[in-house]
């Protein structure tokens, strides 16, 4: 009999209860305190707290199979079976209290299982028939299946659940472990080896050595946290077009260090000595640190050695590292896009091994798209393009600018120990131009820092000095204070040294090159021998080997290659060589050429004195502003000179220096380029007019080396000059030079500009300022919160659209001039009525006036108006009647509409100023100004004189001013209409001249004053 079939006789209703007697009452939770909870401490007959007695159970069993015999239909089973069916039945029953397994696992093994093991424990007796087997299986089925709907609705089943879950994954996570622990993965091997491997990158590159300086007291080898100086990089980029007719190039300038940020490709670029490889030891051990990228240094010149260039399995080999990476390793961090390849010195490999670099490096891109690569070589090493199709951002290493050079000292000297000469030779950075000239890439700034600590803090006066005591150290007294001797087998002294570091120099020179190959190289030396070492005591390719090696002036950049670590050391000695060759006729055919320039100056400081006469007269003879300012600078070099040749590039050079105009500073500027800053004086002995031209001639040249010439005039107490300093802010670094110059200019009466957001943000660095000048659109937030509150008294906002609220300008207390030009946005100035302005002067573009609200500024004493005001409108109807002013400008149209008839309304009037094209004056206006009757001074321009026949006679006028003038321009109306003058200021036009004499029949009995163009 199936179960279904018995259930048709057997109803859920009377079995369930049947079965719950079975159980003991449920407890609340999880079960957890006998561990495990068994059925038998479930089943109510078993167990002290028993409810139920073997007699019970049995008597449930009969009851069911009564209740199963009863029901309608068949019998199940002969009437005689019925007692052993029953007992059967009861044992079955009974047996739940023997198994060893608790609610939750009885539930999991399924009620057909749960039967199976009750049937084996409690068989029916031999001779039952086949349909009461069949019932009493079906029977035992049916009460699982009961039992087990029982156990699922406990209310501690769930929570027993719930536990057996966890339990069981714990147990699954456990084993699994313990499996990856047996087999581990590929990337757990990879994050494990990566674990050693990215602090040996750390280990092994955190450290700076500049080679060719030694120090006796202190580590050749620095932390790179100490010493590493972030340089910047330079770089040409092109703007899609967007308004304009085609792409554009602009300059990018960002810190070396973020090259990577915005390209995943980069060659940069660098000088010898610029940093290109300090840069890549920096950016390897920041990403080994941050964990963000697995970095590969791989310096060229170590992997072309191989002759195959390696593949990513070889990375660390090739490079020789000692770890030894899993199987498949780099490959799986290059296709994670996680690498960072630093491939550093391209030019220091052999120039046919450079195209094949390019198609290997070109190949593991486009093999492994997504990764950032780095490679760096010196600008000459191949052509610019060289991977700018293949998507390379080009940059460039750009000089250390006055800023990291003083940073460079001060960590050069932390890492060195040796800090009682950091201020000294901070000093002379400032004061010695020649010192800064030659300090600008770490290794001649690294060179020196040695050459001032070997010293004990003293430093040549002299570029000639300097040079020579730097040679000292590198060609003699660095090998012989170490006591090396001479560990080549070659012993040359420092002349010896010399004279051949001389003839590679020449060559160099007369090349025009900076480098040379090394066979050629030695060819200079093999002829030069000869005449320098006793023959056959040494042979040419060591001697070069032993000036490459210990000199510390040669570097091998490439394989075969060899150049000097610093130009400045080629030309010092190469004009050496060129004076004892007698080529004087050489250097100053090459006088334009300004490669050649530092050459002259030296060769001139190694001349004898006729020969100087003679490079210095060659010089004059050319008759070119740039030759005549390179024999200027050439006198500095020379210690003794015929006074005659002295006098007459003196006389040469006044014609130059100071410059007296505007155009004269220009020309100084564009042909002395940085040599200008040299010659160029102090304030001393300097008109205001020459001291603010030598400030032009200084910003217009606009290098880090005109920072010095303009500092010289920081203190100077004229407004032009120092209005000349201000200027020349948008030419340096904002912070830079608002610390060096501006924080010590006088800021009385001096407006201090401010065009750029760099220079919005170094303003209050500056101190207080009473008087600022905004140009241009900034945001008034920060424009507002960078005024000194209590200090600003004049305020200028010049073509500022996102001005719209001159509500914060009336809570300056100590504002008493403002002056808005060209602001759109301004259309209410009611606000400044409550503000303690005196003087306000507005500009607007278009025709209207564009503000209202100027009626109740009652409080003002000064007012200009540049711009048209509508049709009809008098200024009566636009000015503050009730307003004491007693200084008016009028300009561009403002009495176009209905003239100055109404101005009698201001009879306090002391000054009237009618600007350009104010509009046409008749007869009634000029009579109208004739009334004030307070009106002692009379500003015109140029452009009002063409209506001055209409004025009448005005003997209160004590001063007249007129501006624009061209020339010798008739006024003698000027002198009838005002015959009460006592002084006549003349303004010429700009580039234009005027003499007083001109005018002094004109106005005699009058001082006269002549001002230059502006």
């Amino acid at each position: 009999m199936e179960p279904a079939v018995l259930g048709s006789r057997l109803a859920s209703a009377l079995v369930g209860p049947l079965v719950r007697k079975l159980f003991a009452p449920d407890a609340p939770g999880a079960g957890l305190v006998d561990k495990p909870v068994r059925l038998s401490h479930l089943v109510s007959f078993r167990g002290e707290k028993r409810t139920l007695k073997e007699k019970d159970v049995r008597r449930l069993a009969a009851e069911l199979v009564a209740q199963a015999v009863t029901s309608p239909g068949e019998r199940p089973f002969p009437p005689d079976e019925e007692a052993a069916v029953t007992d059967t039945l009861a044992r079955r029953l009974l047996a739940l209290g023997d198994l060893d397994m608790d609610d939750v696992q009885a539930v999991r093994l399924g009620s057909h299982e749960l039967a199976q093991q009750l049937r084996r424990r409690a068989a029916p007796p031999d001779g039952l028939s086949g349909d009461a087997c069949v019932f009493l299986d079906s029977a035992t089925q049916w009460a699982c299946l009961h039992i087990l709907e029982f156990f699922t609705r406990r209310s501690s089943f769930v929570a027993r659940t719930l536990v057996e879950h966890s339990r069981a994954q714990s147990e699954l996570i456990a084993r699994v472990d313990e499996l990856i622990t047996r087999t581990p993965r590929p990337d757990a091997r990879d994050t494990a080896f990566e674990r050693r491997y990215l602090p040996y990158v750390v280990d092994q590159h955190n450290h700076i050595t500049i080679y060719g300086i030694d120090l006796r007291d202190s580590p050749d080898r620095w932390p790179l946290e100490v010493a590493y100086l972030s340089l910047e990089a330079t770089g040409d980029e092109e703007r899609a077009a967007s308004g304009f007719r085609a792409e554009s190039s602009f300059s990018v300038h960002l810190p070396a260090e973020g090259a990577l940020l915005d390209h995943d490709c980069v060659l940069l670029r660098g000088d010898a000595g610029s940093g290109k490889t300090t840069l890549v030891q920096w950016l390897a051990v920041t990403a080994a640190r941050n964990g963000d990228r697995v970095p590969y240094v791989l310096p060229l010149r170590t992997l072309v050695r191989a002759g195959t260039l390696p593949t990513p399995e070889r990375f660390l080999a090739a490079v020789s590292c000692p770890l030894s990476p899993p199987a498949g390793w780099a490959e799986r961090v290059l296709n994670a896009r996680r690498a960072l390849v630093l491939v550093d010195g391209l030019d220091e490999i052999p120039d046919a091994d450079r195209h094949r670099t390019r198609a290997w490096l070109l190949g593991l891109i486009h093999a492994f798209p997504g990764n950032q690569w780095l490679l760096t070589s010196r600008p000459t090493a191949v052509r610019p393009d060289w991977l700018t199709a293949e998507g390379f951002r080009e940059l460039l290493l750009a000089p250390m600018r006055r800023g990291e050079v003083t940073t460079f000292v001060r960590r050069w000297h932390a890492a060195a120990q040796a800090p009682e000469y950091l201020a000294p030779l901070l000093d002379a950075l400032r004061t010695k131009r020649d010192l800064a000239r030659l300090a600008t890439n770490p290794l001649m700034c690294g060179l020196i820092c040695a050459l001032h600590r070997e010293r004990r803090g003293f430093l040549p006066l002299s570029r000639q000095e300097l040079y020579e005591a730097a040679l000292s150290m590198l060609l003699a007294r660095r090998d012989r204070e170490r006591g090396m001797g001479a560990p080549d087998g070659v012993d040359l002294g420092q002349a010896a040294r010399s004279e051949l570091l001389r003839r590679i120099a020449y060559a160099l020179i007369l090349s025009s090159r900076t480098e040379m190959e090394q066979d050629t190289a030695e060819a200079v030396v093999e002829r030069a021998l000869p005449s320098i070492v006793p023959s056959g005591q040494h042979d040419a390719p060591a001697v070069f080997r032993h000036l490459l090696l210990r000199s510390g002036l040669l570097r091998e950049p490439a394989p075969n290659i060899v150049d000097f670590v610093h130009r400045t050391f080629q030309d010092y000695l190469g004009a050496l060589a060129a004076v004892e060759e007698g080529h004087v006729d050489v250097l100053v055919s090459r006088a334009h050429d300004p490669q050649w320039e530092d050459v002259i100056r030296m060769a001139v400081a190694h001349a004898r004195p006729h020969e100087r006469a003679g490079i210095l007269r060659k010089l004059l003879s050319l008759a070119h502003t740039r030759t005549d300012l390179l024999a200027l600078a050439c006198l500095e070099h020379a210690t003794s000179l015929d006074p005659q040749v002295r006098t007459e590039v003196e006389t040469r050079a006044a014609q130059l220096i100071p410059p007296q105009t505007k155009a004269e500073s220009r020309v100084l500027a564009e042909a002395g380029g940085p040599l200008i800053l040299e010659l160029l004086p102090g304030p001393d002995g300097l008109s205001t007019t020459e001291a603010a031209e030598v400030s032009r001639t200084a910003a217009l040249v606009g290098t880090d080396g005109a920072l010095p010439v303009l500092k010289r005039f920081r203190a100077h107490p004229e407004l032009a000059v120092r209005a000349q300093l201000v200027a020349a802010w948008s030419q340096f670094d904002a912070e830079e030079y608002a610390d060096e110059v501006l924080a010590h200019v006088d800021a009385a009466d001096l407006f201090l500009t401010v065009r750029e957001d760099a220079q919005l943000r170094a303003l209050p660095r500056l101190g207080p300022r009473p008087r600022v000048r905004f140009n241009g659109p900034h945001d008034p937030v920060p424009l507002l919160s960078a005024l000194d509150r209590e200090a600003l008294s004049h305020l200028v906002v010049y073509d500022n659209a996102r001005l719209t609220d001159l509500t914060p300008l009336c809570s300056l207390p100590g504002l008493s001039y403002l002056h808005l030009h060209r602001c759109p946005g301004i259309n209410d100035l009611s606000p400044l009525a409550t503000a303690s302005l005196s003087e306000l002067h507005l500009c607007w573009d278009r025709r209207g006036a564009p503000m209202v609200g100027l009626d109740r500024c009652t409080q003002l004493r000064e007012l200009g108006l540049d711009g048209e005001l509508p049709w009809g409108v008098t200024l009566s109807d636009f000015l503050p009647i009730a307003a004491p002013l007693e200084f008016l400008f009028l300009s561009q149209g403002t009495v176009e509409s209905r003239g100055l008839r109404d101005i009698g309304h201001w009879p306090t009037l002391r000054t009237l100023s009618l600007g350009p094209y104010p509009g046409r004056l008749w007869r009634k206006d000029w009579e109208a100004i004739a009334e004030l009757p307070r009106l002692s001074h009379l500003f015109l321009h140029t452009s009002v004189l063409d209506w001055i026949d209409h004025a009448p006679q005005m003997p209160g006028v004590e001063v007249l001013r007129v501006t624009q003038l061209t020339g010798r321009e008739q006024l003698d109306r000027l002198a009838l209409c005002f015959p009460g003058l006592r002084q006549v200021a003349l303004a010429a036009a700009p580039d234009r001249f005027l003499d007083a004499e001109w005018y002094a029949d004109v106005f005699p009995d009058t001082e006269i004053i002549v001002e230059p163009g502006s």
